[in-house]
This record gives C-alpha cells, sequence and structure tokens, in this order.
C-alpha cells in the first residue's frame, strides 16, 4: 500500500482538474488568445501540480521513510535518499 492510497480518490480528482485546464490551454493557444491569459491559466495549472507534488510528498514522508526509519538500515538510507532527490527536483522546478 502506498502512502497516498487513501486520498487516492482524492489526487485523481486533482489530476483530471489539472488535465481540464491544459486542454484549456491548448484550446488557447489554438484561438490565438491573449498571451497574458494564457500565461495565467499556465500559472494556475502550475500551481496545482506543485500542490499535488507536495501532497505526494507528504504521504511518502509520512509513511514511506518514517516506515522505513522504524526498520532501520540500508532500507532507511534509501528512502531518505530518494525523498531528499525528490525534494530537489521539486526545488528546481
Amino acid at each position: 500500500m502506498r502512502g497516498y492510497t487513501q486520498d487516492k480518490e482524492e489526487y485523481l480528482k486533482r489530476l483530471r482538474r489539472i488535465e481540464g485546464q491544459i486542454r484549456g490551454l491548448a484550446r488557447m493557444v489554438e484561438n490565438d488568445e491573449y498571451c497574458i491569459d494564457v500565461l495565467t491559466q499556465v500559472s494556475a495549472a502550475t500551481k496545482g501540480l506543485q500542490s499535488v507534488s507536495l501532497g505526494l510528498l507528504d504521504e511518502h514522508l509520512k509513511h514511506c521513510v518514517a516506515e522505513a526509519m522504524n526498520e532501520g538500515g540500508e532500507a532507511a538510507d534509501e528512502k531518505v535518499r530518494e525523498a531528499s532527490d525528490a525534494i530537489a527536483r521539486l526545488v528546481r522546478s
């Protein structure tokens, strides 16, 4: 079981909303909408993805990393390394 399994439907709902925003962005570009309006929608979609990312990271830390830390050893080191790498990717994006 993954850490986000309990909230899976909520994550799927948010991702579907973002998917709709992306389709809307494509229509805006196809229709030659005003640049600032398109950029505003890009910002909204980006914030939505960031929100999902932060939620998944929080769940990963609470469940996967915490469980590995309780077990200790190499598995714990690997989970912490994975989490650190994920944080670094999110900060760079």
